[in-house]
């Protein structure tokens, strides 16, 4: 299966800068393959959908069919919620805005989160595609699994909500205008970082860690 980025050979921070001007209208092919392409896009309502079943199939095991209490479970889930704010932050800093040092980099760093910078507006790029997503699931459940045990039916559920929280908010502030309700200071710190400075404001579905690790300003 032939894997090509299309049209992305980058040599500076300027060039990079330069080509992911946001355009607010288009969508851009990264796959020359045309599976592969097909399989980068998705609807926003199906991960959702995927992760919001897994987290009740989970919890549902976890009260019939472990020893955890139900406060156990309740706190394990709230845990992994916050959790998932920490990892969300981490890998928006760390991973999506990666220094690309080299042209692999630069490949790599454009597919999972450039194109996204570059389209802003292209709806069916708004989420992780849902095989790799319940792959990347799969395997936390198994490392998890291996940290604490069956706690895992408890917290992976809180973690995967939270994903699922976070491609919600994602998309709403990339498809509406800003609301007049309590989400108008995530669309407006979300704005922030695509149209003005990608240096700060990591945080999409919660300002918590960049305010702890003062990107918030």
């Amino acid at each position: 299966m032939n894997v090509v980025f299309i049209g992305y050979k980058l040599k500076t921070t300027k060039d990079m800068d330069q080509a992911l001007k946001p355009k607010h209208t288009g969508t851009k092919q990264i796959f020359e393959n045309p599976l592969l392409e097909k399989l980068s896009r998705t609807h926003i309502s199906v991960p959702i959908s995927i992760f919001i079943l897994i987290s009740i199939g989970l919890l549902y095991i976890a009260v019939h069919y472990t020893t955890l209490r139900t406060e156990a479970v309740i706190a394990l889930f709230f845990g992994g919620l916050l959790f998932w704010t920490f990892m969300e932050y981490v890998l928006h800093r760390f991973v999506f805005h990666m220094n690309p040092t080299s042209e692999w980099k630069k490949k790599m760093q454009y597919a999972f989160h450039g194109v996204h910078h570059e389209y802003p507006k292209d709806k069916t790029r708004l989420a992780m595609p849902p095989l790799m997503s319940i792959v990347i699931a799969t395997l936390l459940f198994t490392v998890i699994y291996l940290l604490i045990n069956t706690s895992v039916f408890g917290f992976l559920p809180g973690l995967l909500t939270g994903y699922a929280a976070y491609l919600f908010v994602h998309y709403i502030v990339h498809a509406y205008p800003p609301p007049k309700n309590a989400f108008k200071e995530l669309w407006v710190s979300h704005a922030v970082h695509h149209y003005k400075d990608n240096t700060k404001l990591y945080g999409v579905s919660s300002p918590l860690w960049d305010y702890v690790f003062r990107t918030d300003k």
